[in-house]
């Protein structure tokens, strides 16, 4: 696995890219801009993503920038698959760092219903065909005109109640909080071109390609990227309260592969308007595509930002939030009936065209490169850099 940059960048040649990378010369980590098919380290102006984004206009500083070429995007990328990496050249990183990495849950319809057959199946993917007939003769399976919240909705819920077929997701999905849960630990998300994990002690899994919003600790949304929010469907089935467990595994949060920073080429309505392409293929010859537009997302994605971040919900350090996903693989892989697990060896591109593409490839979590780096050891790489 080792894609180009032509597999990777956004369609926009113009984009305000931002990136980090790994530098053996220094010890640690550099926030980058992609430039001209270069890579110039920042970090002699900004020792962090995070600082980055706190400025007043993070895309114009990010030009004005002066900073270092340390190569060809081409040679950094090649060099970053760790199984065939050599450890004296730089490699690519998560594009964000100190950033809580936080996530909204059943934020589409076609997920939400997913989720309600996982609940009401206990885990038991043999189970799920026969609930998912059920749960879309009571609630349809397009709620898109439905406001959260709303008078509509609660009616919608009351008779839900009174079939004795309410769920939480649907709580969440219909009703006016929405699901804001930590997805993982600052630091710890891995970028485009390395292994993600999944808990070999599940037998029901699968991608999650959301787009992920960069968000300053003012709580304004400085710009997107994309993400995998990779999920363990028998895990979370089994009870909700497993949702830390299903969710926050090593390499299970994947992020990249850059930042594109919002300026006048780039916004919100960008992100409302874009769709999100999804291909796993396997060393089995299984291939699996699917599609997840946003304008189908049921809360405008400023919405759930204001949830996550507000008066009574700070963070000094801003925040990355993934914005769920449409796409809830029911496909077929191992036996009629079973719905689609990841194997070892999947590759899972995750694309949207103003945004570039997120590629991973599928391994054990206790198989793929363990997070060692955390924010004790940048704090002390920065500092020996004289960077603080």
């Amino acid at each position: 696995m080792i894609p180009t940059p032509a597999d990777i960048l956004p369609a926009d040649p113009h984009a305000a890219l931002v990136g980090r990378v790994w530098r053996p010369d220094v010890n640690g980590p550099s926030p980058v801009r992609v430039e001209a098919g270069r890579l110039i380290d920042i970090s002699a102006r900004f020792a962090s993503v995070r600082d980055l984004c706190e400025t007043d206009d993070p895309s114009a500083a990010l030009r004005d920038a002066a900073g270092e070429d340390i190569g060809s995007l081409a040679d950094i990328l090649s060099n970053t698959d760790p199984r065939s990496r050599r450890d004296d050249r730089p490699w690519l990183l998560s594009p964000i760092d100190l950033h809580a990495v936080k996530a909204a849950g059943v934020t589409f319809a076609t997920s939400m219903l997913e989720r309600v057959i996982e609940e009401r199946a206990r885990g038991d993917a043999d189970a799920a065909d026969g609930i998912r007939a059920q749960v879309r003769a009571l609630v349809g399976d397009d709620l898109r005109s439905l406001r959260p919240g709303s008078p509509e909705a609660m009616a919608l819920k009351d008779a839900l109640i009174a079939a004795n077929a309410w769920s939480q997701y649907l709580e969440v999905d219909i009703g006016p909080d929405a699901e804001i849960f930590t997805k993982a630990q600052p630091l710890s998300t891995v970028g485009s071109g390395v292994e993600i994990g999944v808990h070999p002690a599940s037998s029901w899994n699968n991608p999650e390609p959301e787009i992920v919003l960069v968000v300053a600790s003012t709580g304004r949304i400085v710009g997107a990227t994309l993400g995998n929010d990779v999920n363990l469907r028998d895990v979370e089935g089994r009870s909700a309260l497993l949702l830390g467990k299903a969710k926050d595994n090593n390499g299970a949060a994947a992020v990249g592969p850059f930042v594109r920073l919002f300026d006048d080429r780039f916004g919100i309505a960008d992100v409302e308007a874009a769709e999100v392409a999804l291909t796993v293929t396997g060393e089995d010859g299984f291939r699996m595509d699917g599609r997840s537009a946003m304008r189908s997302i049921s809360r405008a994605p400023a919405d759930l930002v204001a949830q996550a971040i507000n008066e009574h919900h700070r963070y000094p350090d801003g925040l990355v939030l993934y914005l769920g996903t449409m796409f809830a693989p029911t496909e077929d892989r191992d036996a009629p009936g079973k719905g689609f697990t990841h194997h070892a060896g999947d590759i899972v591109r995750i694309a949207a065209a103003p945004l570039g593409a997120l590629v991973n490839r599928v391994t054990a979590t206790d198989l793929c490169a363990s997070w060692s780096f955390g924010v004790s050891d940048l704090m002390r790489n920065l500092a020996a850099r004289g960077l603080l």
